[in-house]
């Protein structure tokens, strides 16, 4: 049995003329004899009409009960596309989460999927051609309904895919590929034919909104090939697969910059053991999420740290600092939003010298100012002011030679 699973944004399912693109491409895939899985997400909109609505009913909505209201916005998505496919006489049927289904924790509105239940899917599959499956939702094993987070449906599709050794999960944009930075920010952005998952997923989690992380952490743990690519267009678009040799030769394969950062800054703590652990363990256990981290040079028993967080979480993080700081000793606590992270990002880093010196250089000769840097082993991340953002992206990118055509490979 040939699978492929097939998943669809909320642009593309935004309306009927929309779906009748999704529902052509289905067909084309039924004709080439494969078995197909349909994720589809809520229609363009609707997620933010629901939160919208629970606000309105409550000051504190449950988290549980807002992971049933949000799930039904991919209940109307399945339902209508369905209805579409059968009357073309397509043997088609819809699946909520919790009818498959996909088996994930109790971490309602931000789930883990757990397990799927692949020979109860394979069955199905033998009564019908296409499984219109609802994304972003599953449910725990107290039957509960839960969601997977903001841009779920992608980690919906590479779970299913994953389960049933599909040959390929196509995730359908309203983009044609990945770029080698944002299009919007600098026009010489270029497609990437092809992406390592680490390359992907350090630019995922630099900012670039492409692919959710975890779908790409999924993929690659499972060696799931991910196709992105545009649902109005027959165009290839970029694929996301282990790294090879050719990926390599590229010193830097991309550029991503992230604006929800906000810096934090502690003066004065004490210098000792046991100090950064009292300041990060209340931050974590509010699961609040520290990015860069830089601590200063000693100078009686005292130091300086500072560390980001995502903007939302700047107002929790401070309170939480500031009734801790009786055992920190700052003398005081600064923090500043007007920040961006832009990053520089390839597997050719491991093998080439040099790439932190041209970022650096490049950003100097644009008179901006670097506050923290931050490096992995195929990354590297610097703290600016908010206001070059984009100059810095556009800075870089021509830095790297990211707006020409790389060569041809000679075997």
């Amino acid at each position: 049995m040939r699978i492929l699973v097939q998943k669809y944004g909320g642009t593309s399912v935004a309306d009927y003329e929309c779906m009748s693109q999704v529902r052509d491409k289905v067909l084309g895939n039924l004709d080439k004899g494969y078995k197909v899985i349909v994720v589809l997400s809520a229609m363009s909109g609707e997620t933010n009409r629901l939160i919208e609505l629970a606000s309105k009913w409550s000051k504190r909505p449950d988290p549980c009960e807002m992971d049933v209201l949000l799930s039904t916005g991919e209940q109307t998505s399945i339902a209508l596309f369905t209805m579409m496919l059968k009357d073309y006489g397509i043997k088609a049927r819809s699946f909520l989460g919790f009818q498959i289904p996909i088996q994930t924790d109790k971490s309602f509105g931000k789930a883990r999927i757990l397990d799927i239940d692949k020979d109860r899917v394979e069955e199905i599959l033998e009564k019908y051609d296409v499984l219109v499956v609802a994304g972003f939702q599953g449910c725990d094993c107290e039957q509960r309904i839960t969601t997977l987070g903001r841009g779920g449906s992608d980690t919906s599709a590479v779970a299913m895919a994953a389960a049933l050794d599909a040959e390929v999960c196509e995730i359908y944009t309203d983009v044609d590929g990945v770029y080698t930075t944002d299009p919007n920010i600098c026009p010489q952005a270029r497609k990437i034919n092809k992406i390592a998952y680490d390359e992907m997923l350090e630019m995922a989690s630099m900012g670039a909104k492409v692919l959710q992380i975890r779908s790409v952490e999924f993929a690659k743990k499972y060696n799931v090939p991910i196709h992105v690519r545009s649902t109005f267009s027959a165009e290839q678009g970029t694929l996301v697969v282990q790294e090879d040799i050719s990926m390599e030769s590229a010193m830097v394969s991309g550029v991503a910059y992230d604006k929800d950062q906000a810096r934090i800054t502690l003066v004065d703590v004490y210098d000792e053991p046991g100090v950064a652990a009292k300041i990060f363990e209340p931050i974590s256990a509010a699961n609040i999420v520290v990015d860069m981290i830089v601590q200063n040079p000693s100078r009686e028993g005292k130091t300086d740290m500072t560390f980001t967080v995502p903007k939302s979480n700047i107002e929790e993080t401070l309170n939480i600092l500031k009734r801790k700081n009786e055992d920190i000793g700052a003398r005081a606590i600064l923090h500043d939003a007007d920040v961006a992270k832009v990053s520089v990002i390839g597997v050719g880093m491991r093998n080439h010298s040099g790439v932190a010196a041209i970022a650096f250089s490049a950003l100097k000769n644009e008179n901006i100012n670097i506050m923290i840097i931050s490096t992995s082993e195929i990354k590297i991340s610097c703290l600016i002011e908010e206001k070059y953002t984009e100059l810095a992206v556009r800075t870089l990118h021509e830095a790297f030679g990211l707006d020409q055509e790389p060569p041809k490979q000679v075997c």
